[in-house]
């Protein structure tokens, strides 16, 4: 009996310690592969990109960017007035009632200096895959320039390029926050679900229209959670 016990706890731990390795080698996988994908914002502007792409973080009670968001849009801002792109994309989470980080964001950016038509929101952003699934097949962008943190960056670019976009980054790193050594292991978690649908294509939760980013950013305005099909 303890012999048998012992085969079992010993093919549990091989087990387990394969799991451990296949999701270390995807990691290192993902972020290997894009590596030279990300970019310093002064070598972004000669993308001549779609669209910026901002990824939403969270925004306060009071309706304030959190300050990793608020990172994200001063760098999707300074991309703007760079001349990177001429429009403005953000993508985030408005799908339910009393929460709406789009809106925030497209308000950020306006108030500082944008115009409200090169600002089209993504109200149904509400993962990473998503948010590059729908930029290419609703708002038609074959090029962009992603924004969001460093950690982050690797995923987007590595979903983006197997969507076939032609997808470049720009870290908005500019501190480190508490909390930091969490987001990195959630965030490896990330990577292997995401490298999963990156070979089952699951579709976004919503897609509808095509709103061509090339067009009027405001024809997203007010398009909350109860418009969403």
């Amino acid at each position: 009996m303890k012999i048998h016990w012992k085969k079992w706890l010993m093919g549990f731990v091989i087990f387990i310690i394969l799991i451990g390795c296949y999701g270390l080698g995807v990691n290192f996988y993902m972020k290997a592969s894009v590596e030279g994908k990300i970019l310093s914002d002064e070598d972004a502007t000669r993308i001549e990109a779609d669209c910026i792409l901002v990824l939403g973080a969270g925004v306060r009670e009071d309706g304030t960017p959190s300050p990793l968001l608020q990172e994200r849009l001063d760098m999707g801002v300074r991309l703007y007035d760079l001349g990177a792109s001429a429009k403005l994309l953000m993508s985030g989470d408005h799908g339910r009632a009393g929460y709406d980080e789009v809106n925030k964001m497209k308000e950020y950016a306006v108030e500082n200096g944008v115009s409200s038509h090169d600002v089209f929101m993504d109200h149904a952003g509400f993962s990473t895959y998503e948010s590059m699934y729908r930029a290419r097949d609703v708002f038609q962008a074959k090029k962009l320039i992603i924004v969001t943190q460093q950690y982050h960056l690797y995923r987007a670019l590595y979903v983006a390029e197997k969507l076939g976009l032609e997808a470049y980054g720009v870290a908005a790193d500019q501190m480190v926050y508490n909390g930091q050594l969490y987001r990195e292991v959630r965030e490896i978690l990330a990577r292997n679900k995401d490298f999963i649908n990156t070979l089952i294509w699951p579709k976004p939760k919503y897609l509808g229209d095509a709103i061509p980013v090339n067009g009027d950013g405001d024809i997203t305005n007010d398009k909350g959670e109860v418009n969403l099909r």
